[in-house]
């Protein structure tokens, strides 16, 4: 016996079928969105995003979900605030990510 599998491609926002869908994904507040979209939607995607990509920092590509990362490139290494937090008396460990208070009092203090 034969068996016929038929893939139909919709639009995620208006729900019409397409053979030109495809997929886009996203984040905003720390979660990950993915969404299909015609071209068309895209477009309009795009043009509502744009002034807000071109007037924010690109941080790179996330290496796993609803992570955010602090770019190295924009302030100090973790181990210069960890060093700094040691000498003002804060209990910071070895390893691992430092806490924000930590970071928020070592960027007041600079």
């Amino acid at each position: 016996m034969a068996q016929k599998i038929v893939t139909i491609y919709t639009d995620d926002l208006t729900g019409k079928e397409s053979d030109e869908v495809s997929t886009h994904a996203f984040s905003l507040d720390g979660v990950n969105y993915e969404i299909d979209l015609t071209p068309e939607n895209h477009d309009k995607l795009d043009a509502a995003l744009r002034p807000f990509i071109e007037g924010g920092r690109k941080l790179g590509r996330a290496k796993g979900p609803g992570r955010v990362r602090r770019d190295t490139a924009d302030g100090p290494s973790a181990e210069e605030v960890r060093t700094w937090a040691r000498e003002y008396g804060y209990e910071v460990n070895a390893r691992g990510r430092v806490p924000r208070e930590i970071r928020e009092a070592f960027d007041a203090a600079h």
